[in-house]
Protein backbone atom coordinates (compact mmCIF):
# COMPACT_ATOMS: atom_id res chain seq x y z
CA UNK A 1 0.00 0.00 0.00
CA UNK A 2 1.65 3.08 -1.14
CA UNK A 3 1.66 6.07 1.73
CA UNK A 4 0.18 9.44 0.97
CA UNK A 5 2.73 11.43 -0.41
CA UNK A 6 2.98 14.92 1.91
CA UNK A 7 2.56 18.27 -0.23
CA UNK A 8 5.76 20.44 -0.65
CA UNK A 9 6.81 23.24 1.08
CA UNK A 10 5.00 26.78 -0.23
CA UNK A 11 2.11 24.50 -1.32
CA UNK A 12 -1.33 25.12 -1.67
CA UNK A 13 -2.03 24.18 1.94
CA UNK A 14 -0.08 26.80 3.50
CA UNK A 15 -1.68 30.00 1.67
CA UNK A 16 -4.57 30.78 3.87
CA UNK A 17 -1.70 30.69 6.63
CA UNK A 18 0.22 33.02 4.57
CA UNK A 19 -2.22 35.23 3.70
CA UNK A 20 -3.88 35.47 6.89
CA UNK A 21 -0.21 36.84 8.19
CA UNK A 22 0.35 39.52 5.38
CA UNK A 23 -3.00 40.37 4.02
CA UNK A 24 -3.83 43.92 3.53
CA UNK A 25 -5.55 44.91 6.49
CA UNK A 26 -2.08 43.42 8.36
CA UNK A 27 0.16 45.16 6.55
CA UNK A 28 -1.85 48.53 7.02
CA UNK A 29 -1.99 47.84 10.47
CA UNK A 30 1.31 47.50 11.06
CA UNK A 31 2.33 50.66 8.95
CA UNK A 32 -0.13 52.48 11.24
CA UNK A 33 1.68 51.18 14.33
CA UNK A 34 5.18 52.43 13.14
CA UNK A 35 3.42 55.62 12.15
CA UNK A 36 2.19 56.38 15.25
CA UNK A 37 5.29 54.75 17.01
CA UNK A 38 7.43 57.81 15.17
CA UNK A 39 5.11 60.15 16.20
CA UNK A 40 5.63 58.99 19.66
CA UNK A 41 8.90 59.55 19.16
CA UNK A 42 8.82 63.11 17.85
CA UNK A 43 6.24 64.14 20.67
CA UNK A 44 8.74 63.24 23.25
CA UNK A 45 12.14 64.51 21.08
CA UNK A 46 9.60 67.78 21.32
CA UNK A 47 8.62 67.22 25.16
CA UNK A 48 12.38 67.13 25.97
CA UNK A 49 13.43 70.09 23.88
CA UNK A 50 10.69 72.42 25.88
CA UNK A 51 12.21 71.06 29.31
CA UNK A 52 15.34 71.75 28.59
CA UNK A 53 15.43 74.80 26.61
CA UNK A 54 11.84 76.22 26.58
CA UNK A 55 12.49 79.94 25.56
CA UNK A 56 14.75 78.98 22.82
CA UNK A 57 13.28 75.36 21.35
CA UNK A 58 9.62 76.38 21.27
CA UNK A 59 10.26 79.89 19.63
CA UNK A 60 8.67 80.07 16.74
CA UNK A 61 11.46 80.96 14.45
CA UNK A 62 13.35 77.89 16.08
CA UNK A 63 10.42 75.64 15.13
CA UNK A 64 10.54 77.14 11.71
CA UNK A 65 14.46 76.77 11.51
CA UNK A 66 14.24 73.35 12.25
CA UNK A 67 11.33 72.87 9.28
CA UNK A 68 13.81 74.46 6.95
CA UNK A 69 16.34 72.37 7.65
CA UNK A 70 14.65 69.39 7.44
CA UNK A 71 13.33 70.49 3.69
CA UNK A 72 16.63 70.05 1.90
CA UNK A 73 17.19 66.98 3.45
CA UNK A 74 13.94 65.53 3.02
CA UNK A 75 13.76 65.99 -0.94
CA UNK A 76 16.44 63.86 -0.84
CA UNK A 77 14.77 60.97 1.39
CA UNK A 78 11.60 61.19 -1.26
CA UNK A 79 13.68 59.77 -3.84
CA UNK A 80 16.53 57.56 -1.67
CA UNK A 81 13.63 55.77 -0.46
CA UNK A 82 12.03 54.99 -3.73
CA UNK A 83 15.62 53.59 -4.79
CA UNK A 84 15.58 51.48 -1.54
CA UNK A 85 12.19 49.94 -1.64
CA UNK A 86 13.30 48.78 -5.03
CA UNK A 87 16.27 47.27 -3.50
CA UNK A 88 18.76 49.51 -4.59
CA UNK A 89 20.98 52.13 -2.85
CA UNK A 90 22.19 55.51 -3.83
CA UNK A 91 25.42 56.77 -2.06
CA UNK A 92 25.70 59.52 -4.59
CA UNK A 93 22.90 61.89 -3.33
CA UNK A 94 25.12 64.28 -1.18
CA UNK A 95 27.85 64.54 -3.81
CA UNK A 96 24.96 64.97 -6.43
CA UNK A 97 23.19 68.04 -4.38
CA UNK A 98 26.90 69.56 -4.11
CA UNK A 99 27.50 69.47 -8.01
CA UNK A 100 24.24 70.87 -9.27
CA UNK A 101 24.18 73.17 -6.47
CA UNK A 102 28.37 74.97 -7.73
CA UNK A 103 26.64 74.42 -11.26
CA UNK A 104 23.58 76.12 -10.72
CA UNK A 105 25.61 78.64 -9.18
CA UNK A 106 28.68 79.66 -11.58
CA UNK A 107 28.79 83.25 -12.64
CA UNK A 108 27.36 82.33 -16.10
CA UNK A 109 24.33 80.50 -15.00
CA UNK A 110 23.47 83.48 -12.60
CA UNK A 111 23.03 85.89 -15.87
CA UNK A 112 20.00 83.73 -16.26
CA UNK A 113 18.37 84.45 -13.44
CA UNK A 114 15.93 82.68 -11.37
CA UNK A 115 15.06 80.54 -14.32
CA UNK A 116 18.91 79.66 -15.27
CA UNK A 117 19.80 78.61 -11.32
CA UNK A 118 16.82 76.14 -10.99
CA UNK A 119 16.73 74.61 -14.54
CA UNK A 120 20.59 74.38 -14.17
CA UNK A 121 20.39 72.65 -10.66
CA UNK A 122 17.23 70.00 -11.54
CA UNK A 123 19.40 69.03 -14.92
CA UNK A 124 22.58 68.29 -13.06
CA UNK A 125 20.71 66.21 -10.82
CA UNK A 126 18.51 64.13 -13.25
CA UNK A 127 21.78 64.34 -15.59
CA UNK A 128 23.99 62.85 -12.43
CA UNK A 129 20.58 60.32 -12.03
CA UNK A 130 20.68 58.90 -15.46
CA UNK A 131 24.63 57.99 -15.90
CA UNK A 132 23.70 55.79 -12.46
CA UNK A 133 20.68 54.33 -14.13
CA UNK A 134 22.05 53.42 -17.10
CA UNK A 135 25.08 52.02 -15.21
CA UNK A 136 22.90 49.57 -12.99
CA UNK A 137 19.86 49.07 -15.36
CA UNK A 138 21.77 48.51 -18.20
CA UNK A 139 25.51 48.39 -17.75
CA UNK A 140 25.07 45.22 -14.64
CA UNK A 141 27.37 47.55 -12.46
CA UNK A 142 26.12 47.11 -8.62
CA UNK A 143 24.69 49.96 -7.26
CA UNK A 144 26.57 50.79 -4.43
CA UNK A 145 29.65 50.13 -6.34
CA UNK A 146 28.12 52.84 -8.76
CA UNK A 147 26.89 54.99 -6.69
CA UNK A 148 30.15 55.25 -4.91
CA UNK A 149 32.17 55.77 -8.17
CA UNK A 150 29.20 58.50 -9.04
CA UNK A 151 30.01 60.10 -5.24
CA UNK A 152 34.04 60.89 -5.83
CA UNK A 153 33.52 62.00 -9.42
CA UNK A 154 30.70 64.59 -8.21
CA UNK A 155 32.63 65.68 -5.61
CA UNK A 156 35.90 65.93 -7.75
CA UNK A 157 33.96 68.02 -10.31
CA UNK A 158 32.48 70.21 -7.87
CA UNK A 159 35.78 70.63 -6.23
CA UNK A 160 36.87 71.50 -9.92
CA UNK A 161 34.48 73.66 -10.69
CA UNK A 162 34.56 75.86 -7.58
CA UNK A 163 38.40 75.44 -6.96
CA UNK A 164 37.72 75.59 -3.15
CA UNK A 165 35.88 78.73 -3.02
CA UNK A 166 32.30 79.77 -2.27
CA UNK A 167 30.27 80.67 -5.33
CA UNK A 168 27.54 83.52 -3.87
CA UNK A 169 24.43 84.04 -5.48
CA UNK A 170 23.74 87.59 -6.35
CA UNK A 171 20.19 87.31 -8.19
CA UNK A 172 17.48 88.82 -5.89
CA UNK A 173 14.73 86.62 -6.44
CA UNK A 174 16.59 83.17 -5.11
CA UNK A 175 17.70 85.34 -2.35
CA UNK A 176 14.35 86.45 -1.30
CA UNK A 177 12.64 83.25 -1.23
CA UNK A 178 14.53 82.49 2.14
CA UNK A 179 13.43 86.25 3.44
CA UNK A 180 10.32 86.28 6.30
CA UNK A 181 8.77 88.10 3.60
CA UNK A 182 8.38 84.97 1.28
CA UNK A 183 6.83 83.01 4.12
CA UNK A 184 3.11 82.05 3.62
CA UNK A 185 1.16 82.15 6.85
CA UNK A 186 4.50 81.96 8.76
CA UNK A 187 5.66 78.73 6.54
CA UNK A 188 9.30 79.28 4.75
CA UNK A 189 8.48 78.71 0.84
CA UNK A 190 11.37 75.70 1.63
CA UNK A 191 8.88 73.81 3.73
CA UNK A 192 6.34 74.37 1.42
CA UNK A 193 8.33 72.60 -1.55
CA UNK A 194 9.24 69.80 1.11
CA UNK A 195 5.66 69.12 1.56
CA UNK A 196 4.64 69.68 -1.90
CA UNK A 197 7.62 66.54 -2.88
CA UNK A 198 6.08 64.40 0.12
CA UNK A 199 2.59 64.85 -1.29
CA UNK A 200 3.47 64.29 -4.63
CA UNK A 201 5.59 61.18 -3.60
CA UNK A 202 3.31 59.63 -1.65
CA UNK A 203 0.79 59.45 -4.25
CA UNK A 204 3.02 57.97 -6.92
CA UNK A 205 4.01 54.89 -4.73
CA UNK A 206 0.64 54.64 -3.38
CA UNK A 207 -1.96 55.76 -6.27
CA UNK A 208 -0.02 54.84 -9.42
CA UNK A 209 1.39 51.88 -11.16
CA UNK A 210 4.52 52.84 -11.05
CA UNK A 211 5.03 52.72 -7.28
CA UNK A 212 3.60 49.23 -6.98
CA UNK A 213 5.98 48.26 -9.89
CA UNK A 214 8.58 49.58 -7.75
CA UNK A 215 7.73 47.97 -4.68
CA UNK A 216 7.50 44.82 -6.84
CA UNK A 217 10.50 45.30 -7.68
CA UNK A 218 11.87 45.33 -4.43
CA UNK A 219 10.24 42.35 -3.41
CA UNK A 220 11.08 40.17 -5.97
CA UNK A 221 12.92 41.09 -9.35
CA UNK A 222 12.65 37.69 -11.55
CA UNK A 223 8.87 37.73 -10.07
CA UNK A 224 8.35 41.18 -11.89
CA UNK A 225 10.23 40.69 -14.80
CA UNK A 226 7.75 37.27 -15.32
CA UNK A 227 4.70 39.24 -14.62
CA UNK A 228 5.72 41.71 -17.63
CA UNK A 229 7.86 44.83 -15.34
CA UNK A 230 10.78 46.06 -17.31
CA UNK A 231 12.86 45.30 -14.16
CA UNK A 232 15.83 47.72 -16.01
CA UNK A 233 13.65 50.63 -17.23
CA UNK A 234 12.00 50.48 -13.99
CA UNK A 235 15.59 50.75 -12.10
CA UNK A 236 16.52 53.65 -14.53
CA UNK A 237 13.31 56.05 -13.99
CA UNK A 238 14.05 55.22 -10.06
CA UNK A 239 17.47 56.67 -10.15
CA UNK A 240 16.62 59.76 -12.51
CA UNK A 241 13.65 60.40 -9.89
CA UNK A 242 16.58 60.03 -7.24
CA UNK A 243 18.58 62.99 -9.25
CA UNK A 244 15.14 64.98 -9.87
CA UNK A 245 15.42 65.55 -6.00
CA UNK A 246 19.01 66.26 -5.67
CA UNK A 247 18.32 68.80 -7.80
CA UNK A 248 15.31 70.30 -6.07
CA UNK A 249 17.50 69.94 -2.84
CA UNK A 250 20.32 71.49 -3.99
CA UNK A 251 18.33 74.57 -5.30
CA UNK A 252 16.78 74.63 -1.85
CA UNK A 253 19.83 74.91 -0.43
CA UNK A 254 21.08 77.47 -2.78
CA UNK A 255 17.87 79.64 -1.47
CA UNK A 256 19.08 78.65 2.21
CA UNK A 257 22.60 79.48 2.19
CA UNK A 258 22.43 82.09 -0.59
CA UNK A 259 25.67 80.09 -1.73
CA UNK A 260 26.93 77.15 -3.56
CA UNK A 261 30.08 75.11 -2.25
CA UNK A 262 31.57 71.92 -3.24
CA UNK A 263 31.17 70.78 0.90
CA UNK A 264 27.70 70.81 -0.02
CA UNK A 265 25.61 67.81 1.05
CA UNK A 266 28.03 66.18 2.82
CA UNK A 267 26.94 63.16 4.47
CA UNK A 268 23.50 63.51 2.95
CA UNK A 269 23.49 60.09 1.86
CA UNK A 270 23.79 58.69 5.38
CA UNK A 271 21.16 61.20 6.79
CA UNK A 272 18.77 59.77 3.94
CA UNK A 273 19.38 56.17 4.30
CA UNK A 274 19.08 56.60 7.84
CA UNK A 275 16.04 58.63 8.01
CA UNK A 276 14.23 56.23 5.79
CA UNK A 277 15.74 52.95 7.72
CA UNK A 278 13.46 54.51 10.80
CA UNK A 279 10.86 55.18 8.94
CA UNK A 280 10.40 51.18 8.26
CA UNK A 281 11.82 51.07 4.69
CA UNK A 282 14.06 47.82 4.58
CA UNK A 283 16.75 47.88 3.18
CA UNK A 284 16.55 44.53 1.05
CA UNK A 285 13.30 46.47 -0.23
CA UNK A 286 9.88 45.33 -0.88
CA UNK A 287 8.91 47.84 1.50
CA UNK A 288 8.78 51.41 2.84
CA UNK A 289 6.44 54.44 3.16
CA UNK A 290 6.79 58.00 2.31
CA UNK A 291 5.63 59.06 5.52
CA UNK A 292 7.51 57.38 7.53
CA UNK A 293 10.82 58.35 5.60
CA UNK A 294 9.91 62.15 6.75
CA UNK A 295 9.16 61.27 9.96
CA UNK A 296 12.55 59.91 10.15
CA UNK A 297 13.83 63.08 8.37
CA UNK A 298 11.76 65.23 11.16
CA UNK A 299 12.94 63.55 14.44
CA UNK A 300 16.41 63.72 13.28
CA UNK A 301 16.62 67.36 12.64
CA UNK A 302 14.89 67.83 16.08
CA UNK A 303 17.80 66.12 17.60
CA UNK A 304 20.24 68.17 15.59
CA UNK A 305 18.31 70.82 17.08
CA UNK A 306 18.26 70.30 20.57
CA UNK A 307 21.97 68.63 20.99
CA UNK A 308 22.90 72.28 19.26
CA UNK A 309 20.73 74.25 21.66
CA UNK A 310 22.61 72.88 24.25
CA UNK A 311 26.05 72.79 23.67
CA UNK A 312 26.38 69.40 22.56
CA UNK A 313 29.55 68.05 20.69
CA UNK A 314 28.54 67.27 16.95
CA UNK A 315 30.35 64.03 17.88
CA UNK A 316 28.11 63.11 20.98
CA UNK A 317 25.06 63.17 18.14
CA UNK A 318 26.43 61.30 15.36
CA UNK A 319 27.08 58.65 18.25
CA UNK A 320 23.36 59.06 19.30
CA UNK A 321 22.12 59.09 15.32
CA UNK A 322 24.14 55.85 14.84
CA UNK A 323 22.76 54.02 18.24
CA UNK A 324 19.18 55.21 16.42
CA UNK A 325 20.46 53.69 12.72
CA UNK A 326 20.98 50.65 14.75
CA UNK A 327 17.97 49.74 16.98
CA UNK A 328 15.65 50.51 14.17
CA UNK A 329 17.35 48.03 12.01
CA UNK A 330 17.17 45.21 14.97
CA UNK A 331 13.16 46.40 15.34
CA UNK A 332 12.97 45.67 11.46
CA UNK A 333 14.73 42.04 11.79
CA UNK A 334 12.80 41.06 14.18
CA UNK A 335 9.34 42.16 12.74
CA UNK A 336 10.69 40.63 9.31
CA UNK A 337 11.09 37.16 11.98
CA UNK A 338 7.53 37.05 12.76
CA UNK A 339 6.05 37.74 9.27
Amino acid sequence: MTQPVSPPRGSADKVPQVSERTGPRVAFARADVRTLSLLGVLAALILIGGITKPDEFLDTRNLQLVLTQASVIGVVTVGMTFVIISGGIDLSVGAIVALASVWATTVATQEYGFAGILFTAVIVGVGCGLVNGVLIAYGGMVPFIATLAMLASARGLALQITDGSTQVVTVGSVLDLGERDAYVLGIPPLVLVFAAVTVVGWLVLNRTTFGRRSVAVGGNAEAARLAGIDVRRQRLYLYLLSGLCCGIAAFLLIVLSGSGQNTNGNLYELDAIAAAIIGGTLLSGGRGTIVGSVLGVLIFTTITNIFALNNLQTDVQQIAKGAIIVAAVLVQRRTASTT
